[in-house]
């Protein structure tokens, strides 16, 4: 629309050659720097995956040393099970709703509540002030790990540098559309086209939050955890 409506002088040669070079320039910093935060989106994801995965070692680890120490932890690790899933239900829920998500993941306290359980249990043996030691230094780590994972998920791209990017982009597409015939195929091209950078920027604003969002980190260490709770 715009190349109908500008003089023909405008669309010489050599405007077009300008055209080019400058439409060349913002695709090479675009791409550099969609680039960088694919990156950095993927590598955020794969950090919090990672977590999560020790996380349920850890878990698992804890109901194991709970059993470990007698018939007195079984309420905690009644606690702790339930804890677990519904850490699972709240982030990987069956059925959405508006009560799931990371912040109501924030107001669970399970393991809170298994570390008041387990306060008020006394070691009778010095094998059980071993395992009571251990099992204590395992819930102080999962309970920091898992306000990480809150603070992590609260991720946000600035948005002037956001802006600054979906500009350039615009007048990326702006200018090929520019030097582009009028026919089905050129516009199916700068259609597609469109759709990729905007697919891209899509994956890099959905992974900067792995715990929420339609692409999540996987949920089977933690479900797998959850089958070996209780044993």
């Amino acid at each position: 629309m715009l190349r109908r409506l500008l003089p023909e002088y405008h669309l010489s040669h050599e405007s077009k050659e300008t055209v080019k070079v400058g439409a060349g320039m913002i695709a090479t910093v675009s791409a550099l720097v969609l680039g960088l935060l694919v990156a950095s989106a993927k590598s955020s994801f794969d950090t919090t995956e990672a977590e999560l995965t020790q996380r349920s070692a850890k878990i698992v680890f804890l109901d194991r040393i709970l059993a470990d120490y007698g018939p007195e932890t079984k309420v905690a690790r009644e606690q702790l099970r339930d804890t677990v899933a519904a850490m699972i239900e709240t982030i990987w829920p069956k059925q959405k709703s508006d009560a799931t998500g990371l912040k109501r993941y924030e107001q669970l306290n399970g393991m809170e509540t298994v570390q008041m359980t387990l306060l008020k249990i006394t070691p009778a043996t010095e094998a059980q002030r071993q395992l009571y030691a251990t099992a204590q230094n395992l819930i102080g780590e999962l309970r920091e790990s898992r306000w990480l994972l809150i603070q992590q998920g609260q991720k946000v791209i600035p948005l002037p540098f956001l802006v600054v990017l979906l500009f350039w982009l615009t007048t990326l597409h702006i200018s090929f559309g520019l030097l582009a015939p009028f026919n089905a195929t050129a516009i199916t091209v700068l259609l597609v086209s469109a759709l990729s950078v905007s697919g891209a920027i899509f994956i890099v604003l959905d992974m900067t939050h792995p715990l929420q969002g339609t692409i999540k980190v996987s949920s089977v260490p933690m479900r797998n955890a959850l089958e070996h709770l209780g044993r």
